[in-house]
């Protein structure tokens, strides 16, 4: 995420990129927007993954199940909120106020609260109903609608397609969290032991990796984007905005095989991992944050806006890293002392 947002400000590829129809100069520049690809589906799946533990942790002491669910529709509201006004204005460093678009936050907002409503349906229906949206989404994408009218324009870009109102349709995006409630079955509940956690969750990946590179090679349904032949740089690209049904697939497979990989590297080399968990602990403090603070000293104020490359946005990783870890951890001893419901929701 933050590769992708610091490309995004310091990178001179952004002068002509289309997020929509990516093509670039180099594979250094293909690597920094592929690594970006994983961003989104892990949000989801990790989200989705983490509702499901708070939900069972909570009905675990007594917490009766609407409780539970009205907080889960209260978080997401205000996730809607949050990316109305605060995300979607700090992108241009606060230089004007842009609330009538949606985004990622607003995404996993609303897809929380459609989750909230069948957090306690089997896994297996889980499973089915996210397998099922994403079967029917290349059908729902062809649906027409005017792009001039608003109110068609924001009802199918909130739920099916994609465009300015809306790079996120919540349909594809809540399948992929559903997914990670049903993955957390298999991660807090049934494997018991870490050796279970990485060999079911790389095991799971590398199958839905399959499964992509089947629909992928078919050429047919499931694929928005045209490609020359297996293993080629158009291979792996497929559209994202909205996701194709091989891009939820693939990227699902890859994130939760990753997942598998760090559980199996953390418990060799437990202490490499140990400063993404200072940022992890205060995550939408750091995503609202660290946009923020490049919005205004790289747009705003025109620090290197556009004008480096690979290097250059490296250079600029490392120094909003060592800008974000101190305030992620001055954040975290406030949040957890703090009763302010804003700073508790952050």
């Amino acid at each position: 995420m933050l590769v992708d947002h610091c490309s995004y400000y310091v990178n001179s590829i952004w002068k002509y990129l289309d997020p929509f129809d990516p093509l670039f100069a180099s594979w250094g520049q293909v690597a920094l927007r592929y690594v970006s690809y994983l961003c989104a589906p892990g949000f989801l799946i990790i989200n989705g993954a983490m509702v499901w533990w708070s939900y069972y942790r909570q009905k675990n002491k007594g917490i009766d199940n609407w409780v539970i669910k009205r907080k889960f529709i209260q978080r997401g509201l205000f996730l809607i909120v949050l990316q109305m006004t605060w995300v979607n204005s700090s992108w241009s460093g606060f230089n004007s106020f842009q609330p009538w678009h949606l985004g990622i936050i607003a995404c996993i907002g609303i897809s929380m609260i459609f989750q909230s409503l069948i957090l306690n349906y089997r896994w297996e229906i889980q499973l089915f109903i996210a397998s099922l949206i994403l079967l029917i989404h290349p059908l729902l994408l062809k649906i027409p609608y005017d792009t001039n009218n608003i109110w068609s324009t924001a009802l199918m870009q909130t739920f099916i397609d994609a465009g300015e109102f809306n790079k996120y349709p919540v349909l594809p995006w809540f399948a992929l969290a559903l997914l990670g409630s049903v993955i957390a079955h298999g991660w807090f509940k049934v494997w018991d032991t870490d050796t279970k956690r990485i060999l079911w969750s790389i095991g799971i990946g590398v199958a839905a990796i399959l499964i992509a590179t089947a629909i992928r090679m078919a050429r047919g349904y499931g694929n928005e984007f045209a490609f020359s032949d297996f293993g080629t740089y158009s291979f792996f690209f497929d559209q994202k905005y909205p996701p194709s049904l091989y891009f939820s697939v693939w990227f699902f497979g890859c994130s939760i095989a990753i997942i598998g990989i760090m559980i199996a590297v953390n418990k060799l080399l437990p202490k490499l991992f140990l400063i993404f968990s200072v940022t992890g602990k205060v995550a939408l403090f750091f995503y609202c944050m660290h946009i923020a603070i490049l919005g205004i000293f790289s747009k705003r104020i025109g620090i290197f806006y556009r004008e480096g490359d690979v290097t250059t946005t490296l250079v600029a990783v490392v120094i909003m890293m060592l800008v974000m870890v101190p305030l992620s951890k001055w954040f975290y001893k406030v949040k957890s002392k703090s009763q302010n419901f804003i700073i508790k929701m952050i």
